[in-house]
């Protein structure tokens, strides 16, 4: 009997049993991935982007609801690297469906992880783990006055 519990014993402490994962929340600077150097062409200009609270031109007309969910690889990156490139690949995603749409700005941006929403006319939010890192966004397809 004692050999039994031992045993079970041993098993516990070895770590069978639940896993705790890390879910780290960043609030990061989007002016940083928005810019032309970072973005490598990847965002091309043909389509602007808009956090919540910031100012817009006029709006001519609104194309629909804008989301996206995008998750990437954050091994051997810090927090900070795997979620502004992320951020990037969300703003892609965005920058496509604008353009199919025939929309030039995505407006009114806010962070929307697991359905909860950030706003912030600055920052994004961003859900780092031990593996992966996400962000998810929300707004609105729209073409815009030229500045």
């Amino acid at each position: 009997m004692k050999a039994r519990m031992l045993f079970v014993l041993v098993i516990a402490m070895l770590g069978v049993g639940p896993v705790w994962a890390r879910d780290s929340v960043l609030h990061l600077p989007a002016d940083l991935v928005l810019d032309e150097s970072y973005s490598g062409g990847h965002l091309d200009g043909s389509v602007r982007f808009y956090l919540s609270g910031q100012r817009t031109p006029a709006v001519l007309e609104t194309l629909g609801e804008a989301i996206t969910n995008r998750k990437t690889n954050g091994v051997g990156k810090s927090d900070e690297e795997s979620c502004q490139w992320v951020m990037l690949s969300a703003l892609v995603a965005l920058q496509q469906a604008a353009k199919a749409r025939g929309a030039n700005a995505v407006i009114g941006i806010t962070s929307y992880y697991k359905k909860r929403e950030y706003s912030d006319p600055e920052k994004f939010e961003c859900h780092a783990g031990n593996i992966m890192s996400g962000v998810a966004l929300r707004g609105t397809y729209a073409k815009v006055a030229d500045r």
